[in-house]
């Protein structure tokens, strides 16, 4: 089999060190990628060269970037520009990015023993500051970026292996998220509508314990008509939308409605454009928030 009839995927793994680089390169090897840790940026574009010379052996490869000094920024971006000028149409060139909130990332380090590597002899805090400001410009060029403050090592593989599996049906996936605004806003998000303005189920007192899963809610959060036009409105924007990100060659979209405690009124509506767009998509739902608090709302 030659290049010109099977597509190259190469994946860059980077981010905040303490944030699960190694469990995703444990991932990608587990999907069948030829991954290399620590590749330094400026050998980057002669791997390419390998990868061409490999006749299609190498089709799948994760490149492990742990960028520990300001000196590989300049080689990791002329790397990176390089291969997107010359890669034909049968490359797919990724970046995934993966995240912690600073807390998190603090809490890794005590509980392995470890010094952050931009602050050896100092506090942990302070070189992932630094890290985290030197490492803006990559995230925002990042087409896949993971939030794990709040994943095991399970669920980030599991999160990996939904994204990036090629034995998907379908090569553009759809995740609609709820979540609480009180807990934060999902970082890993393409799309964020905030559903606050509606009805709230949380002020009946039968209703504040349950959920936007259990008929009862949902049929109150779906009655009210700001909440129909609201339905139509979004699904309107969506049908729009969805196609152009496809277009685009995105892989996955993250779609978040959040409400105040990410228990009734996003998980009604998470639900019900989860069902809308299931015949249309590889489409998943997931509830960050629904077990967090008896009386989140």
């Amino acid at each position: 089999m030659t290049l010109e009839h099977e597509e190259i995927q190469i994946v860059i793994i980077t981010g905040m060190s303490g944030a699960g680089k190694t469990v995703a390169v444990q991932s990608f090897e587990d999907l069948g990628y030829f991954c290399v840790d620590n590749l330094p940026p400026a050998l980057i574009p002669k791997f390419v060269e390998l990868i061409e010379g490999s006749n299609g052996k190498l089709n799948k490869v994760a490149l492990v970037i742990d960028l520990r000094g300001r000196e590989f920024f300049e080689h990791m971006f002329d790397a990176i520009d390089s291969i997107s000028l010359s890669l034909n149409l049968n490359y797919k060139l990724q970046i995934l990015f993966l995240d912690a909130k600073d807390a998190k990332l603090v809490q890794r380090y005590k509980e392995t023993r470890r010094s952050h590597p931009l602050a050896p002899n100092g506090l942990p805090l302070e070189g992932i500051r630094l890290e985290r400001e030197m490492l803006e410009e990559m995230k925002g060029r990042s087409q896949q970026i993971i939030d794990t403050t709040d994943m095991k090592p399970i669920q980030l593989r599991e999160k990996i292996i939904q994204r990036f599996s090629s034995n998907e049906k379908h090569p553009f996936t759809v995740n609609v998220m709820s979540f609480g605004f009180k807990y934060g806003m999902p970082i890993d998000a393409d799309l964020v509508f905030d559903v606050r303005f509606l009805p709230n189920p949380h002020y009946i007192d039968h209703m504040r314990p349950k959920t936007g899963l259990q008929e009862e809610v949902s049929n109150y959060v779906l009655k009210w008509s700001e909440t129909q036009q609201f339905i139509e409105k979004l699904t309107d924007l969506l049908k729009f939308m969805l196609p152009q990100y496809k277009r685009e060659g995105k892989s996955q979209v993250v779609i978040g409605i959040g409400c105040t405690g990410g228990k009734h009124r996003s998980v009604t509506l998470a639900e019900y454009f989860g069902k809308s767009f299931a015949d249309e998509y590889a489409l998943h739902v997931s509830h960050r928030d629904i077990e967090k608090g008896k009386e989140a709302h």
